[in-house]
C-alpha cells in the first residue's frame, strides 16, 4: 500500500491537488489498516484524508530546496527501468 505515495516535491510542474488527495489516501488506508472504510467510519475516514492532504499541501509549499527541479518524465522514466531491471518485461 506505501508503495503508491509518491515523491511530490521540487517537480516541474509542481504537485496537483489530485495528487496530493492522492498520497493523503494511501497514507490513511496505511495507517488505518483499512482501504475501504466501513458506513460507521466514513465521515472520519474522509475528514483524515482531506486533512492529510490540506496539511500536505502546506507542507509542499513551504519547503525549500538548493537542488533543480525534477522532470516528470524523467522520473517516469528511471521507475520503468527500474521496475523492468527488477521484475522484467511486461508481455505484450
Amino acid at each position: 500500500m506505501c508503495r503508491n505515495i509518491k515523491t511530490l516535491h521540487n517537480f516541474d510542474p509542481p504537485a496537483t491537488s489530485e495528487e496530493v488527495h492522492a498520497a493523503a489516501l494511501q497514507y490513511v488506508r496505511k495507517v488505518s489498516g483499512s482501504t475501504k472504510p466501513s458506513k460507521a467510519n466514513e465521515a472520519v475516514f474522509a475528514r483524515a484524508v482531506d486533512d492529510i492532504a490540506h496539511i500536505t499541501a502546506h507542507l509542499l509549499e513551504d519547503l525549500v530546496t538548493a537542488a533543480p527541479t525534477r522532470d516528470r518524465e524523467a522520473e517516469a522514466a528511471k521507475a520503468r527501468a527500474r521496475a523492468e531491471k527488477r521484475f522484467g518485461r511486461a508481455a505484450a
